[in-house]
């Protein structure tokens, strides 16, 4: 009889549950990749801005001020944004370990059972190979005794005989 776990079902749902949160830190990852990158454009658009300021025309300062300005509030907007992003992988990432803590606990369980199970059928072969040797001896045993008892009454009737 093949081993069977007998809480496949449960260690199969915690896998599929772990492999969804593993998606979802994906996609949290994904939010931050994607929040850095927006940091990293608008950090370009204000060198930009700074570079062509410092060649236009004294008309223009007051404009790329303000536009400076608008640049560095969104550049503190952006920076929020990334901030709960990571936090929100980091939350992911922790439920990610204790969904992978689970999903290892009943794997480890499994392979105890296994080892067990291995070694019950061990056993349970063993005996039925000792009960085997057992019965093997016994008819050995028992077949050279009659081999002896037909050898000692050859025996007595050649003696018996040749005294007649």
């Amino acid at each position: 009889m093949p081993f069977r776990y007998r809480l496949q079902k449960i260690l199969d749902f915690r896998i599929r549950k772990k492999e969804e949160q593993l998606t979802i830190v994906q996609k949290a990852q994904q939010a931050v990749y994607v929040a850095e990158e927006n940091i990293r454009k608008n950090d370009e658009e204000i060198r930009m801005t700074k570079q062509n300021m410092r060649q236009a025309d004294p008309m223009m300062y007051e404009t790329y001020d303000n536009y400076l300005i608008f640049l560095w509030d969104k550049a503190e907007k952006l920076e929020l944004i990334r901030q709960e992003a990571q936090k929100k992988l980091d939350e992911e990432k922790a439920i990610l370990v204790k969904l992978e803590q689970g999903v290892k606990v009943l794997e480890k369980h499994k392979e105890k059972n296994r080892e067990a199970y291995i070694a019950e059928e061990k056993a349970a072969e063993l005996k039925q190979y000792s009960e085997l040797g057992v019965t093997r001896y016994f008819r050995q045993s028992k077949e050279r005794a009659e081999e002896e008892e037909q050898a000692i009454l050859k025996q007595l009737e050649e003696i018996d005989g040749g005294s007649n």
